[in-house]
C-alpha cells in the first residue's frame, strides 16, 4: 500500500515555478529522502504534504485518500524552523503535544516518560524547556514529532545543528 502519493503536483509563487509536475509514491515501511540544493522546493513539497500550502494542480494522497484532518493526526512533523513551548515543563509539553494529536492523556504521559528515558532526558522532565541546552532542545523537538506514534514521519533538515554524538537517533 502507498502511504504517500504525489500525482502531477505543481506549485508556483508569483511567476516562479517551484515544483512542476512532481509525481512519486512511498510505500508503507519505506524510507524516502528528498535531496537537492537550497531553493529546489523540498520544504515547499513538505508544506504541500502537510496542507500548509495548496498545490496549483495535481493531487496528494495520504493512506490512499486526499489529505484529511484524521490523516494529519497520523503524521509526525519536525520542521526546519523549530519551535517549542519554552516556558513549559518538558514532560507537560510532550503530553500536551501528544494530546493535540488525539492521544489519551494517560498514554501520552507514558509515551513521554518512555521517550525521555530513551534519550537520557528523564531527569529533566520537570525543567522548563528554556532551561535545557540547545542540543537537548533539539532532541526534545524530535520527540515532539514522534510522541503520538505517527505512521508517517516528515523530517525537514533533521540533523541541522544536532550534536554528532546524538545523531544516531
Amino acid at each position: 500500500m502507498h502511504i504517500l502519493e504525489f500525482k502531477s503536483v505543481s506549485k508556483s509563487f508569483s511567476d516562479k515555478n517551484i515544483l512542476e509536475d512532481i509525481s512519486f509514491s512511498v510505500r508503507q515501511g519505506e524510507i524516502f529522502g528528498l535531496l537537492g540544493p537550497n531553493g529546489a522546493g523540498k520544504t515547499t513539497l513538505i508544506r504541500l504534504l502537510l496542507d500548509i500550502l495548496r498545490p496549483d494542480s495535481g493531487e496528494i494522497r495520504v493512506y490512499g485518500d486526499l489529505l484529511s484532518p484524521a490523516a494529519k493526526d497520523r503524521i509526525g512533523y519536525l520542521p526546519e524552523e523549530r519551535g517549542l513551548y519554552r516556558k513549559t515543563k518538558l514532560l507537560d509539553m510532550l503530553v500536551y503535544l501528544a494530546q493535540l494529536k488525539g492521544m489519551p492523556k494517560k498514554q501520552a504521559h507514558l509515551n513521554a516518560e518512555t521517550l525521555l528515558n530513551s534519550l537520557d532526558l528523564y531527569q529533566y522532565k520537570n525543567k522548563k524547556v528554556e532551561e535545557l541546552s540547545k542540543g537537548m532542545q533539539q532532541q526534545v523537538q524530535f520527540l515532539s514529532a514522534i510522541i503520538h506514534e505517527p505512521e508517517l514521519i516528515i523530517l525537514d533538515e533533521p540533523f541541522y545543528g544536532l550534536d554528532p554524538v546524538k545523531s544516531c537517533l
